[in-house]
C-alpha cells in the first residue's frame, strides 16, 4: 500500500481552484450545447467531478441545489451497478431513475468515466432537465411514476466509444422530440469530454496518477471544517413546521426536528409527522429531500465551505418511508419541486432558533412551472420546455427579502422572448406585485404578475401548470407580517386543479405569485 501524498497549502489551493475551473468549464460547455432553453437559458443543471469511489469532490458554481446534491448521491448508486472494474474507455452511463437520482424522470443523469491509459481515474457527472421524456409532461397530474414518462434504468449509453444502439433506439422512440433528446444527451457527453481533457492535463502537469489523494485531502478538510462549525452551535433539538396549499385546496404539512449533536459534530433532521404521500406528482424522493435539507443548513452554517462529499457527510436526514418527503415507487414525483423547494421554509424556522441573526421569514417557496403544448394551424405539434416564475423571498433579519427571486433553487427565468420563440405564446404583462411583501422591520420580497395566451392554436392547447401557496400565505417571523398569497386564473376564473387543463386559442392565463413574509415588528 503506497503512502498518501500530501500537499502544501499553496499547491492544494492551486489544485482546488483548477478543479473548480474544470467543472465550471464542463458546465459552460453543457449550457452552450444544450437544446433545452431551461438548461441553456435558465441553468437548470448540475455538473460535478467524482473520485474513483464515487465521492463528489467539486461542483460547478452553475446549477441548482436539487440537482447538485442529488447528483452527489446518484454517482455511488450508478457505480454500485457498474463498478469501475467493468468499465472500458469510451463507456458512458445513463439513468433517470427518480428514486436513485434527482427525483423526476425529466432529469437525466449521465456519468462519464475518465481513463488514463486503461485505468479509471475520475468521473464527470451531469444532470439536466430534458424537454420531454414522453408520458404526462412536467405537470403533477399523472397517477403513478409509470404515467410520467420513460424510465431509463442504469445502463450504458455508450460502449467503448460507440453508441449502444438498442438503448438509443429505446429512448428516442419514446419521446415526442427525439432530435432534442438526442441533442441534449450529446451535450451532456460532450461536457464530460471537456472535463476529462482538462483533468488529464492537470494530472500530467502535477505528476498525479489520479485524484484519490487530492480528493481525500479536500474531503477530509471539508468534513472537519463542517463538524467544527456544528460543534460551535448550542446543542439540542429545535422543532418547526410549515404549511403548503395546492390549487385543488389540499394542504401539505411539513414537520421537522433538527438535532444538533455537538459531541459528534453532526446535525440530524427528522421529518417524522409530515404529510403522507400525495395522489399528485408532488412527492419528493429521499435524495431530493436530502439535497434541499443539506443546502439550507449549509447556507446558514457556513456557505463559504466547499460543497462536496465531506461537507455533506455530517448532515443526516430521516424521513418516513412512503411519506411526501420520502417517496417510493410507484408514487408519482414529476413535480417534486413543489414540496422539495418548500422544505427550507420549515428548516429556516428551526435554524432561526439557533442563529436568529441569520433568520429568514417564509417565502413563496417553489417556482411555478409552466409547460404548453398543442398544434399549429397546419397540424404540426409544438411543446415548450418548462419555463418558470418565482415569487418573493422572505425578509431576512437585517435585509429585505428579494423580489421575484427563485430561492432556494437558483434557476433563472427563461426570458419572455425565448419562450415566445419556442411556441405561439404571447405575453401581455410581466411585472412586480406591488404591496405583496409582508410588513415588518424588514419587508418581504415582492411576487410578480404574469399574463399570457397562445395566439395560434385553432385545435386548442394544453397547459401543465404547477402552482402553490394560493390560500395559505407565506408567514412572517419574529412578528413580521404575512406576504400575499398567490393566484392562478384563466379568463378571470380561478383554476382549482393540479392536473393538465385544455384551453382554447386566445384564453388568457394570469399568474399572481406570492410575496415573502416580513421579519420583525415595525418601528
Amino acid at each position: 500500500m503506497t503512502a498518501r501524498r500530501t500537499f502544501d497549502p499553496i499547491e492544494l489551493e492551486v489544485l482546488w481552484q483548477s478543479l473548480i475551473a474544470t467543472v465550471n468549464e464542463q458546465a459552460r460547455a453543457l449550457q452552450r450545447a444544450a437544446f433545452s432553453p431551461i438548461v441553456r437559458e435558465a441553468g437548470d443543471l448540475a455538473n460535478a467531478v467524482f473520485d474513483r469511489r464515487g465521492r463528489m469532490v467539486a461542483q460547478a458554481v452553475t446549477g441548482t441545489p436539487g440537482h447538485i446534491n442529488s447528483l452527489a448521491r446518484a454517482a455511488s448508486a450508478i457505480l454500485a451497478e457498474y463498478p469501475i472494474a467493468e468499465l472500458h474507455p469510451g463507456d458512458v452511463l445513463i439513468t433517470n431513475d427518480p428514486y436513485k437520482t434527482a427525483g423526476q424522470l425529466l432529469d437525466v443523469t449521465v456519468l462519464c468515466p475518465v481513463f488514463k491509459g486503461d485505468r479509471v481515474v475520475a468521473f464527470f457527472g451531469s444532470t439536466i432537465h430534458h424537454t420531454d421524456v414522453g408520458g404526462y409532461g412536467i405537470g403533477a397530474g399523472a397517477r403513478d411514476v409509470f404515467e410520467e414518462g420513460i424510465w431509463i434504468p442504469i445502463c450504458r449509453l455508450m460502449v467503448r466509444g460507440m453508441r449502444n444502439p438498442d438503448v438509443w433506439r429505446f429512448i428516442l422512440s419514446n419521446v415526442r422530440q427525439p432530435d432534442h433528446m438526442a441533442g441534449d444527451l450529446q451535450a451532456q457527453m460532450a461536457s464530460g469530454e471537456v472535463g476529462a481533457r482538462r483533468l488529464l492535463d492537470l494530472l500530467s502537469q502535477y505528476g498525479l496518477d489520479d485524484i484519490e489523494d487530492l480528493a481525500d485531502e479536500i474531503i477530509d478538510r471539508s468534513e472537519a471544517a463542517t463538524r467544527a462549525v456544528i460543534r460551535s452551535l448550542p446543542g439540542g433539538t429545535y422543532r418547526s413546521s410549515a404549511e403548503l396549499d395546492l390549487a385543488d385546496g389540499s394542504r401539505i404539512h411539513i414537520h421537522c426536528a433538527l438535532t444538533v449533536d455537538t459531541d459528534k459534530g453532526e446535525i440530524l433532521v427528522d421529518y417524522a409527522g409530515s404529510s403522507g404521500a400525495s395522489p399528485y406528482g408532488i412527492n419528493v424522493v429521499r435524495n431530493y429531500t436530502h439535497a434541499y435539507t443539506t443546502f439550507t443548513i449549509r447556507s446558514v452554517l457556513n456557505p463559504d465551505l466547499p460543497n462536496n462529499h465531506g461537507s455533506l457527510a455530517p448532515i443526516l436526514v430521516e424521513a418516513p418511508e412512503g411519506s411526501i418527503v420520502n417517496a417510493v415507487s410507484p408514487q408519482p414525483c414529476t413535480a417534486r419541486h413543489v414540496v422539495g423547494m418548500f422544505l427550507p421554509n420549515a428548516l429556516l424556522k428551526a435554524l432561526a432558533q439557533i442563529k436568529p441573526d441569520q433568520a429568514m421569514a417564509e417565502g413563496s417557496g417553489a417556482v411555478w412551472t409552466m409547460q404548453v403544448s398543442g398544434k399549429h394551424g397546419d397540424g404540426s405539434p409544438f411543446i415548450t420546455s418548462m419555463f418558470t416564475y418565482a415569487g418573493g423571498v422572505g425578509a431576512r433579519a437585517t435585509k429585505p427579502g428579494l423580489s421575484a427571486c427563485s430561492y432556494p433553487t437558483g434557476v433563472a427565468a427563461v426570458p419572455v422572448e425565448v419562450v415566445e420563440a419556442s411556441a405561439p405564446i404571447r405575453f401581455y404583462r410581466k411585472e412586480l406585485r406591488r404591496g405583496s411583501g409582508g410588513a415588518g422591520r424588514t419587508i418581504g420580497g415582492l411576487g410578480q404578475t404574469i399574463e399570457f395566451t397562445v395566439s395560434e392554436a385553432p385545435h386548442g392547447w394544453q397547459l401543465n401548470a404547477v402552482t402553490s401557496r394560493l390560500a395559505v400565505p407565506p408567514q412572517g417571523i419574529f412578528g413580521g407580517g404575512e406576504g400575499a398569497a398567490g393566484g392562478f386564473s384563466v379568463n378571470g376564473e380561478p383554476v382549482r386543479t393540479q392536473a393538465r387543463i385544455s384551453l382554447h386559442e386566445g384564453d388568457r392565463v394570469r399568474l399572481d405569485l406570492p410575496g415573502g413574509g416580513g421579519c420583525g415588528t415595525e418601528g
